[in-house]
């Protein structure tokens, strides 16, 4: 089994789906890339939790990362999100991902379920074991009820195809005890990417060495986000610290209701999609819409 060269870094964003009278706006979707692309991202990812990827249909699923891989036409890598709590299912879509031409999968941890940590090890070694593309851990347990363990990422960390973890758990000390281990891992597991899964502890994870940020944020400022993740690369401690304060209280709106609902409507505020979101999403309540405004105006979002 070879070992893959990929490895999640920079400026990544977890897509948001855009919707027009319940279908997927491909014509949106198209512009949210560019937009992207022009802006300093430096990988797309679709179907993620940002993507509202649970109220997508299998084929829905299948036509975004086929239509991120489309639109990105090979200037930037397509992750595609493909995890699930059926670890078939799982199977099926990251074997659709690797056949439509992504360069990456990332998996959730199975939700709902609540896996042991020795399941979370079974579930992520089956895909790895057979399908051949890179592949991203993504421990988020306010979504999913399970927490993976600092020891179970180390132990996954072994497979050649499971390339990095997506670290949203918030524990900043889980996630401090995660990269001394892999600091005295060998093997595969020394190459073993962090990246950071909430926008606000994006510099305090690459300060612990990690290597750049899935951001939900960035569909809205993709710039200062890529400026931030590529100060820190280049050891720009100050400056990325400066950019980090600076998006402190626009992150917060875009997180005063649950992702990707203020996120969505920031962009459908700017003209980059519409406010449409498929239930149980619902549209922003007016008292925090005003308050969103309140902050993209602050930030210099919106005029």
């Amino acid at each position: 089994m070879k070992k893959h060269s990929y490895r999640p870094a920079g400026s990544i964003v977890a897509q948001i789906t855009p919707f027009e009278n319940g279908r997927i706006d491909e014509a949106s979707f198209r512009r949210l890339v560019e937009f992207q692309i022009k802006n300093g991202t430096a990988a797309l990812l679709p179907c993620g939790t940002t993507g509202e990827s649970a109220t997508l249909s299998h084929d829905e699923h299948r036509r975004v990362v086929e239509l991120s891989i489309q639109f990105a036409a090979g200037r930037v890598p397509v992750i595609a999100g493909t995890g699930s709590n059926s670890t078939a299912e799982a199977l099926e879509l990251t074997e659709h991902a690797a056949e439509a031409g992504a360069d990456a999968a990332l998996l959730i941890c199975p939700y709902y379920n609540k896996p042991t940590q020795r399941g979370l090890i079974e579930h992520f070694v089956h895909i790895a074991d057979r399908v051949d593309l890179p592949q991203i851990l993504y421990n988020i347990p306010g979504r999913t009820g399970v927490n993976m363990l600092p020891e179970t990422i180390v132990e996954l960390a072994k497979h050649p195809r499971i390339v990095g973890v997506k670290e949203a758990s918030g524990n900043i000390g889980q996630i401090t005890q995660l990269m001394g281990l892999l600091s005295r891992a060998s093997g595969a597991a020394r190459d073993f990417s962090v990246v950071s899964g909430d926008d606000g502890l994006t510099y305090s994870i690459m300060a612990l060495g990690g290597t750049g940020v899935i951001s939900a944020a960035a569909n809205l400022v993709p710039k200062p986000i890529s400026r931030l993740v590529r100060a820190m690369r280049a050891g720009r401690i100050t400056e990325a610290r400066r950019i980090q304060f600076e998006l402190l209280d626009l992150i917060d709106a875009l997180f005063i209701e649950t992702n990707p609902i203020p996120v969505k409507t920031a962009c459908a505020l700017l003209g980059l999609c519409r406010a449409e979101f498929r239930l149980p999403m619902c549209p922003m309540s007016p008292a925090n819409l005003a308050r969103l405004k309140k902050a993209l105006r602050k930030s210099h979002v919106l005029r």
